[in-house]
């Protein structure tokens, strides 16, 4: 029998079409929660991750992120059918990598834009409806935002602000019983490591303690628990799921 760690909840988990996220809401669901997704571009990958999960009620909606309109609008849709919230997984990003020297300002603003503020507008957008329901949040940040990383200045810091973010968020809605955590990845198997040669995966994991590469499976283990009455007496924590990349 699947666990049900999870069952009669309702979580929005924000860019589950691909990816960590998609491999979050499966996780999700196979512990028995309802859950709601988003995507911003490619609708049938939407759709093949919900034609593929366990149990009823799971819907995706498209959302963009960086717009406080669209986040509005996606929010009021998954309110629409769920008045109750049970979690929320912030976990839609972006990437725009280059250095320094060569980046654009508007590769700085949409990567700050999508991935700390686009946090920052869900969370908002929700929090009368989390404090109603004693919800968990789990926003998505990464190693780089703990240790920086050359080519990333923008992706670092619109992850370490995410933290900072949590943990601020953390402390005003403790009281309402709402708890706010992070999850940091490190180097993960997804579509985008694969285009990597395995010259450049050996000198990663060389980096890496535990010597090999994680799944998308063992960042949605960590949601999971975060999301789940098991971790009833944590907040404003940052919980690393790197083999051992970064330790704190």
């Amino acid at each position: 029998m699947a666990n049900q760690l999870l069952q009669g909840k309702k979580v929005i988990v924000t860019g589950g079409s691909r990816g960590i996220g998609a491999s979050i809401v499966r996780e999700l669901a196979e512990a028995g929660a309802q859950v709601a997704f988003t995507y911003s571009s490619r609708e049938e990958s939407a759709a093949a991750v919900a034609q593929g999960l366990p149990g009823e009620g799971h819907f995706y909606v498209k959302m963009d992120i960086s717009s406080e309109e669209s986040v509005q609008q996606a929010c009021d849709q998954i309110l629409a059918k769920w008045p109750e919230i049970h979690g929320v997984v912030n976990n839609a990003g972006i990437t725009k990598d280059t250095l320094l020297l060569r980046m654009k300002a508007e590769d700085f603003d949409s990567v700050i834009n999508t991935n700390l503020r686009g946090t920052f507008l869900v969370t908002k957008t929700l929090a009368r409806t989390l404090m109603k329901n004693k919800a968990s949040v789990v926003n998505i940040t990464s190693v780089i935002g703990q240790t920086g990383n050359p080519g990333q200045a923008n992706y670092a810091a619109s992850k370490a602000g995410t933290v900072a973010f949590s943990k601020s968020v953390a402390m005003e809605l403790a009281s309402r019983g709402v708890r706010v955590n992070c999850v940091a990845p490190g180097f993960i198997a997804t579509e985008m490591t694969e285009i990597l040669s395995e010259d450049q995966k050996k000198k990663i994991l060389e980096k890496v303690p535990l010597g090999q590469i994680g799944e998308g499976r063992d960042v949605a283990n960590a949601v999971k628990f975060l999301i789940s009455d098991e971790s009833r007496y944590i907040t404003g924590h940052t919980l690393s799921v790197n083999g051992g990349l970064f330790m704190d």
